[in-house]
């Protein structure tokens, strides 16, 4: 029998929509075999348009909401399976209602959250025919947090010690633009560094064959510092006014960065390709039977 993790509980409940409990119950009977699982519970009624992985929710909302005195704010992402669905009001309903839960309870973790709108999430899913999931939330707290939402597909918290909202915001839209991965260059990690000069080695090879220790050094320095300007949010030049790097414009504004969340729709999830001409055919076989 295969471990029932939590990874495995998280497939299925994205894959058939059901709740987690349910899908627990469902992959212990089927001894931990996921394809068993969801054709029992097509079996039994529990499910009834399950495609086995095609029905994976990777598109949906991000959606974000600040305190009044703009010193907390949260930011959720709830999937769907495709965008039309994400575009309806049943479904921004659903996500404004999600998003006010979480803000109001200061929630810092989505499992309280999906545990409470389990019911009106079961609606949304009959009424609509499509997988629905609150996949994820945070919640940032400071003297100061911004927050920029790019249409329903990114969204970013930013927090200041000192600044205002307005400089906030601005920090917020230029991480939706520019995605870096840290703050500053001392979160980088010696891995990453390492893994960036091996790249560059290789890559170099031809160019750097043959030329003293000293100047491959430092060409592979110039690198490394390309490579921390490009990955880390202080040394990014501002979006807005690309001859200022972004720490420098909090610095002048009085402001330190504190920390930055950033969401986007569906990163991470694996996606399936789906095979119409498969489908269609599998379905007339079907009908046949």
């Amino acid at each position: 029998m295969a471990e029932i993790t939590a990874a495995l509980v998280k497939e299925l409940r994205e894959r058939t929509g059901q709740g987690m409990m349910e899908c627990k119950k469902a992959l212990v009977a089927a001894e931990g075999d996921i394809e068993k699982a969801i054709d029992d519970m097509r079996a039994s009624g529990a499910i009834k348009a399950a495609k086995k992985a095609g029905n994976i929710a990777a598109e949906g909302s991000i959606a974000v909401k600040v305190a009044d005195d703009a010193k907390a704010a949260t930011i959720i992402e709830v999937n769907s399976q495709t965008d039309f669905l994400a575009l309806q009001d049943d479904f921004k309903n659903f996500v404004a209602a999600s998003l006010d839960k979480a803000f109001a309870q200061k929630l810092t973790d989505a499992a309280p959250l999906i545990a409470e709108q389990e019911s009106a999430r079961e609606a949304l899913v009959a009424k609509c025919g499509e997988n629905v999931n609150i996949r994820r939330l945070a919640r940032a707290e400071g003297d100061v947090v911004g927050a920029y939402l790019h249409g329903h597909r990114i969204g970013v918290l930013v927090t200041l010690k000192g600044g205002n909202a307005e400089l906030a915001r601005d920090i917020a839209m230029h991480v939706a633009a520019s995605n870096p991965q840290f703050l500053d260059p001392s979160q980088v990690s010696e891995d990453a560094v390492a893994k960036e000069k091996e790249i560059f080695l290789a890559l170099n090879a031809d160019k750097i064959a043959g030329k003293p220790e000293n100047i491959v050094e430092n060409m592979v320095k110039g690198r490394i510092a390309k490579f921390l300007a490009e990955a880390s949010l202080v040394e990014q030049a501002f979006v807005k006014d690309p001859e200022v790097k972004v720490g420098d414009l909090a610095k002048k504004a009085g402001a330190e960065i504190v920390s930055f969340i950033r969401f986007e729709v569906g990163e991470g999830i694996e996606k399936v390709e789906a095979d119409f001409a498969a489908e269609v055919a599998a379905q007339v076989a079907a009908s046949k039977q």
